[in-house]
């Protein structure tokens, strides 16, 4: 619509504006055929033709939704008076700063009586920072991430979300009924954020992680309490998010032009020691497989490395303020290709190795892994790299070859118990995980039965299985023979009973042995102290505070159901 045909529409439909003032104005994109949409393009084309013109770089696809970024930003000492008023008639229902850019094709104006709202709001100080992460360890790590970022703002983290000035919710879209999590939990918080507005007190909400990308605006229209949506690829621009959600709320899910990676505010080397002794390091997003049932390649974009350079130098940062163990991860962490050190592509296996040269470092892991892109030179890593613990979460999904090709996963059952044959004859005390996924469409009971004979076959340490979900927009999600949810559920418990029984073997199979156990926290009673073992189990022995940080031998004396107790077999002996 042009700019003389959009106020020609508005002077028609003025008088008949629909809704309070506080109405929001939605979805201005494309055709203008409704009332609602004809004042939003009026009330734009007024904005952009009077707002400076963008001076950084963006892309043309965002260019062309009206997406720009100028010189400046508003912040809550603009004048009133450089407001660009929305006015229809004679009433001014809302208002946006010239200096302050819509994002992507979305916008929602507040009524002008709230201009001063942030004002009030930025002048309190300290402000908290409540975080809740869901799924997976690389929202563990985006939330620090976040935290991060924030803290330069005055933000402060805290346990409490009563107390919190900002609350994020970093979710995740892979897990059962994924969305139906989030709005429960937003539900609470709507109430929460009521209750302190009563108290005088504001808080903003914000939806982050793989389901703000999955929803994008329609978490604003099914819970109008959140103040911000923001995609995993995005979360750098939180600072900027956050103070523009104070005049209207925010949607930017847009993959962004430039690496997140490099706009990161590192945390200082109180905040490392704060989080503990051990740390998660992203290395690689994204993922190209396209299995039938994930949601990641839609979510989290195509596989990106990051540069070996700039993950060495924050694996240093944290060796220096005192981690010893680093797990550095991926969707698809084992299809790790960064440039390196010496302008070479880098294959996992060799950044891995410049990770072990770190001093300080007394432990490397890596995960998620796919078992197309378990290379030679990986499996050789675990042979002869004392820091790579023995243990590899490998997840294979399925027993059946007919279930694997419905999944697109590139590899027969065969394939996968070569691949750890392999594995274990480079490292014979290897420990294994995985995922599996049972009532995906189509499973029968023969299927589901060669599922079980592989787990016999490899023995697994642990686990990680679910009743097959189906996810909107996935292939899997439109197959016929989908399976009845009472047949799951009883296979799940199965599957479950089976490895969970080879996981208790395992942890017996470990009382009376010596082992390195790398402690990181007291212990649950006053005297003890608690740390895990190569394997990822949790240890607890009687000893002194004095022993975080350290790796020493512990000899295994008994096993509970999820914890080995130990005694302190000699003095530290890989201490720093």
């Amino acid at each position: 619509m042009s700019r003389r045909a959009a106020k020609s529409s508005t002077r028609k439909v003025a008088a008949s504006w629909p809704g309070s003032a506080t109405r929001s104005l939605r979805r201005i994109s494309g055709p203008c055929s409704s009332t609602r949409r004809s004042i939003a393009a009026c009330a734009l084309a007024k904005l952009w033709h009077t707002a400076p013109r963008p001076t950084e770089r963006r892309s043309r696809r965002r260019r062309r939704r009206g997406s720009g970024v100028w010189p400046q930003r508003w912040s809550p000492e603009t004048p009133a008076t450089n407001c660009v008023a929305l006015l229809i008639g004679k009433r001014e229902i809302g208002y946006k700063e010239p200096t302050s850019p819509f994002r992507g094709h979305f916008a929602i104006l507040k009524p002008a009586s709230e201009r001063n709202e942030s004002a009030a709001i930025e002048a309190r100080a300290p402000k908290k920072l409540f975080i809740k992460s869901f799924g997976c360890q690389m929202n563990v790590y985006d939330a620090t991430r976040m935290a991060d970022v924030l803290a330069p703002e005055g933000y402060e983290e805290t346990a409490q979300p009563e107390q919190a000035d900002l609350i994020v919710l970093n979710t995740c879209h892979i897990r059962e009924r994924a969305s139906e999590k989030v709005f429960s939990e937003l539900g609470k918080l709507r109430e929460l954020k009521e209750d302190r507005k009563a108290r005088g007190q504001t808080t903003r909400i914000a939806v982050a992680g793989c389901v703000a990308q999955a929803e994008g605006a329609e978490i604003l229209r099914k819970q109008r309490a959140v103040d911000l949506v923001v995609g995993p690829q995005n979360y750098h621009r939180l600072p900027d998010l956050v103070r523009e959600s104070f005049m209207a709320p925010v949607v930017d899910t847009e993959f962004p032009v430039e690496d997140k990676f490099d706009y990161l505010t590192p945390p200082s080397e109180e905040k490392i020691r704060e989080r503990g002794v051990s740390a998660f390091l992203t290395v690689q997003e994204g993922c190209d497989k396209f299995c039938t049932f994930c949601v990641v390649p839609y979510t989290r974009g195509a596989e990106v490395s990051r540069p070996a350079a700039k993950i060495v130098a924050e694996a240093e940062a944290l060796a220096r303020a005192g981690v010893r163990e680093i797990t550095l991860l991926g969707q698809n962490v084992d299809a790790y290709h960064g440039m390196g050190e010496d302008g070479a592509t880098w294959s996992l296996a060799r950044l891995l190795r410049r990770l072990a040269r770190i001093e300080g470092v007394l432990r490397l892991r890596f995960t998620t892994s796919h078992p197309n892109d378990m290379t030679d030179d990986l499996i050789e890593a675990f042979a002869d790299l004392p820091a790579l613990m023995p243990f590899l979460h490998l997840p294979v999904q399925s027993g059946s070859d007919a279930i694997l090709r419905a999944m697109n996963r590139g590899h027969g059952a065969r394939d996968y118990t070569s691949l750890i044959e392999k594995i274990r004859r480079a490292r014979p005390d290897l420990a294994l995980s995985s995922d599996f996924i049972v009532g995906f469409p189509g499973e029968t009971e023969a299927d589901f039965q060669a599922t079980l004979d592989l787990i016999a076959e490899v023995r697994f340490a642990s686990n990680f299985s679910f009743k097959y979900s189906p996810r909107p927009g996935t292939p899997g999600a439109e197959l016929a023979d989908q399976v009845d949810e009472a047949v799951k559920t009883e296979r799940l418990h199965r599957l479950q009973a089976l490895v969970e029984s080879q996981r208790q073997h395992f942890n017996a199979s470990l009382v009376g042995r010596i082992t390195p156990v790398l402690f990181e926290k007291p212990g649950r009673h006053e005297g003890q102290v608690a740390g895990k073992s190569p394997y990822l189990q949790p240890v607890q022995i009687d000893g002194s505070v004095d022993l975080i940080g350290r790796e020493v031998l512990v000899e295994i004396m008994r096993c509970g159901s999820n914890s080995l107790f130990g005694r302190l077999v000699e003095t530290p002996e890989r201490a720093i």
